[in-house]
């Protein structure tokens, strides 16, 4: 049993990966790569924030700041990465729903030229549903976090 758990053990996903795990695409991935992932209990992704995202033409104009809720996305989409690379199914579920945000606090103004690290934890799991809790860091200062809950799905569901 532990030594699947280190075999599960990663360094680092790339992009390709990323994109592989997550069924977001631009303009709305929000995760660059994961730069630590640790079985099913924990990751850290990475956002680098650049002028020319869609958002910052209105988000402000003249003072650009990257929107609480993207950072919030982002943390939902480094958690469900977790979850997609824990899967032990033969075919992985091919989306995770945000279900819950509690406790969210925004601390510091996300800019342009900035790099986001998403620090997310699980809390707990049953069965398909997640938890976890999450910080975003600047510069080792943390700029936002939440606790965030999760569901796996075998496919995307139509409204």
């Amino acid at each position: 049993m532990a030594e699947d758990v280190l075999l599960r053990t990663m360094e680092s996903v790339d992009i390709q990966r990323v994109l592989a795990l997550l069924p977001h695409r631009y303009p709305f991935l929000m995760v660059d790569r994961i730069i630590e992932i640790d079985g099913d209990t924990s990751a850290i992704g990475i956002k680098n924030v650049t002028f020319n995202e869609p958002q910052f033409q209105g988000h402000f104009p003249g003072r650009p700041i990257f929107p609480g809720v993207l950072i919030l996305e982002a943390m939902a989409q480094t958690a469900g990465a977790i979850c997609i690379e824990a899967s032990e199914a033969e075919n992985p579920p091919s989306v995770v729903y945000l279900t819950s945000i509690d406790s969210a606090r925004f601390r510091r103004p996300v800019v342009p030229g900035d790099t986001i690290r998403i620090h997310v934890h699980k809390v707990r799991q049953r069965m398909s549903l997640w938890r976890f809790r999450s910080e975003a860091e600047v510069d080792g200062l943390v700029v936002a976090e939440a606790e965030l809950s999760a569901v796996m799905s075998e496919q995307l569901q139509p409204l």
